[in-house]
């Protein structure tokens, strides 16, 4: 047989593209609906209950109401960056989503997997690289804003990125050392099989530090509690986004949402088996909703941190990530390397 027609691939791939895009919005949604009724619980409040049943249909009228919203400029800012900047965190936010496999490679049409919008070689130093360059529309929506509280919180998310970003690098060193390879896919299928016949083969039971050290530096990394220095309500107003309104404060709204999602299924892919899961192998349409399941549960868990910790200080936020995270993962990655060293068969893709 003949290779398939380019243009029935591209075709392919541009329908996964826009399936991801408007699931991801779906999620966006829907996680700002999930995070209020559950806070409301820890609280014994009732939260959202008046728009549609079970105020299902609350995301739906906050969009309505940002859209009609007064569109406004600071004077003084700069107008290019000022509506750049959002729309720079928003894009980079998605695409990083776009080389996460969420479901088995064999299933494919004409020759394309239809669980992942793009396998590269290097998948997650893709996803690093993408994720770093989402820092650029916060520091530039925080100058370009002219205002020193906006300012301020640009600073500190990007000091905050910079501090924690080195330890998430270095607790994905050492999957990528037991894997063999940085192709994600690749990595969720070495974690296939059982340990002692009943355990699953997943990273985290292989290295819980390093899934630690990622947890705790992806929370900082997306600006959630405890770890929100740059929005800080009580000191900076709202951070890098105070002078943005309607529409332009929904797309760093939207931005970060959809990056707790990227860095569940980071996570997911990473220590968690991936779509991996009970009659995967006899069902593959299965493995996108275990997928899912594994993420919502990633969700739950960012959401019920923010309803327990309070914020830390900025000093406690930079002495965790360079005197705790960062030697952390040099004695893991040490750990790692050592056992892979002696235990082949353990790591390199065998």
């Amino acid at each position: 047989m003949g290779s398939p027609p380019i243009l029935a691939v591209l075709a392919v791939i541009v329908a996964k593209a826009l399936v991801v895009i408007v699931v991801l919005l779906t999620a966006f949604a829907y996680m700002t609906w999930l995070e209020r009724r559950l806070i409301s619980r820890f609280q014994v409040r009732i939260g959202p209950n008046r728009v549609g049943p079970f105020g299902l249909m609350q995301p739906l009228a906050d969009g309505i109401k940002l859209f009609f919203k007064e569109d406004f400029v600071p004077a003084g800012a700069d107008k290019v960056l000022y509506y750049l900047a959002p729309g720079l965190a928003m894009v980079t936010a998605f695409t990083a989503f776009a080389v996460i496999p969420f479901g088995p490679p064999d299933v494919q049409l004409f020759g394309v997997p239809l669980f992942q919008i793009s396998n590269p070689n290097a998948g997650i130093l893709f996803v690093l690289a993408v994720t770093s360059i989402g820092i650029y529309g916060i520091i530039l929506g925080g100058w370009s804003s002219n205002s020193k509280y906006s300012l301020l919180g640009a600073l500190r998310s990007s000091a905050q990125l910079i501090s924690y970003e080195l330890g998430v690098g270095l607790a994905i060193v050492g999957v990528v050392l037991l894997a063999g390879t940085l192709q994600l896919p690749e990595i969720v299928k070495e974690q296939s099989g059982f340990f002692f016949g009943f355990l699953p083969r997943w990273n985290i039971f292989v290295q819980p530090l390093g899934f630690l050290l990622l947890l705790i530096g992806a929370t900082a990394e997306t600006n959630r509690p405890p770890f929100d220095l740059p929005e800080s309500e009580q000191e900076l107003v709202a951070g890098f986004h105070t002078e943005y309104g309607g529409m332009k404060f929904a797309a760093f709204f939207v931005a970060e949402y959809v990056n707790v999602i990227t860095a569940s299924g980071v996570a997911t892919t990473l220590f968690l088996g991936g779509w991996q899961g009970p009659f995967v192998d006899q069902f593959p349409i299965l493995g996108p909703l275990w997928f899912v399941v594994k993420i919502f549960a990633f969700a739950f868990f960012f959401i019920w941190i923010r309803a327990t910790l309070p914020r830390i200080r900025y000093d406690q936020l930079m002495d965790v990530g360079w005197k705790l995270l960062v030697p952390l993962a040099l004695l893991n990655l040490a750990i790692t390397s050592v056992i892979v060293l002696i235990w082949p068969s353990l790591g390199g893709g065998s």
